[in-house]
């Protein structure tokens, strides 16, 4: 197998604020992966949350991490090895995906009937950032009428405080009130636990499906106290990185969101998804920033989840890939062999 690598800027529409702060512009990197006359790409978005901040430092560990696999290794076993060295998830998630990538197009199959599923279901939501209300009642109409999206996953755990969550919480009812979408609710770790409780009761009687990330992954120990007399489904996200960490947060929550970014690729991401079944769980898919290359993988993936976030590449300016297409507000892997993304300028 040959490697070699490629950074590109992606531009975003709107810069989405969280409670840990903002998310602009970045330098993602995309691997391929060559055999055969065959090429699988993935795709990395760095992070602070997933272990590496930059694309040079992404490909500066792959350039020396490829060479080390050994001729005929199978996806998991380089993905074990990779994990074994501490390869950062989101350099980790790139390879794999480009793997499963080619492995799809050697088997002349797109890479969800490989592995046997059938075609997502569950219709994506698309993300509002936290927000004044002038800015919501701007962006919210935009985003849905532009991208057709049948669900919103509004953001909140404003350093300001809930009482600006709810303000804003509010001003999204009334901007998405025509629309008659579906609203989830991301803290990203925002809340503390008694904010969480007074927040969800709130949003309870306000149209809120579920919370999720309610608490920072450093008060997980808070969780079953949460849990408990809950007034909404609870999701984690940070406190949940890979399929071993669900074990200890089983009784605690109601449901998982899986990244790849977060986790090291399709490999790891088929993992939790098994476990989290096992536990009773509800599943869940989110992005971190992707192009149409990673969005692709995901969404090769999709029919294993009840909830789809997979949105980040409506928000860009200038996507450089094609692949998964919005169909009646589901994210639809295309038909052709591997997971489908492909970058523009390259095939």
């Amino acid at each position: 197998m040959n490697f070699s690598f490629k950074k590109i800027r992606l531009e975003q529409i709107y810069p989405l604020r969280i409670s840990r702060g903002l998310k602009e512009d970045c330098d993602n990197l995309f691997v391929f992966v060559e055999k055969n006359g065959l090429t699988g790409v993935g795709e990395m978005v760095p992070g602070s949350l997933t272990g590496c901040e930059s694309a040079d430092e992404g490909e500066k560990i792959l350039a020396e991490f490829t060479p080390t696999i050994r001729q005929g290794a199978s996806v998991h076993e380089i993905y074990h090895q990779a994990r074994t060295e501490g390869i950062p998830p989101c350099v980790l998630a790139a390879l794999d995906m480009a793997l499963w990538d080619l492995l799809a197009k050697e088997s002349r199959q797109p890479l969800y009937k490989l592995l046997g599923l059938a075609k997502p279901s569950a219709p994506t939501s698309v993300t509002i950032g936290v927000n004044p209300p002038e800015v919501i009642r701007e962006q919210v109409p935009e985003m849905l009428s532009r991208t057709g999206c049948l669900n919103l996953k509004v953001k909140l755990g404003s350093p300001q405080g809930i009482d600006a969550d709810k303000e804003s919480y509010l001003a999204v009812l009334k901007a998405a009130e025509k629309f008659h979408v579906g609203i989830r609710i991301d803290a990203n770790g925002g809340w503390s636990l008694e904010d969480a409780k007074q927040m969800m009761k709130w949003l309870q009687t306000r149209k809120t499906e579920y919370v999720e990330q309610p608490l920072h992954h450093d008060c997980d120990d808070q969780l079953p106290e949460l849990f408990k007399n809950r007034a909404l489904p609870i999701f984690v996200d940070e406190s949940c990185r890979f399929s071993s960490d669900i074990p200890k947060w089983a009784d605690s929550v109601d449901g998982i969101n899986l990244k790849l970014m977060k986790c090291g690729g399709i490999t790891e991401a088929l993992r939790i998804v098994a476990t989290a079944r096992a536990f009773g769980l509800q599943t869940m898919i989110g992005c971190m920033g992707e192009s149409l290359i990673a969005i692709s993988a995901g969404a090769a993936l999709g029919h294993l989840f009840d909830f789809i976030d997979l949105d980040s590449h409506l928000n860009f300016r200038n996507d450089p890939a094609e692949g998964a297409v919005l169909t009646q507000g589901i994210v639809t892997p295309p038909g052709r062999p591997g997971h489908g993304g492909r970058l523009l300028n390259d095939e």
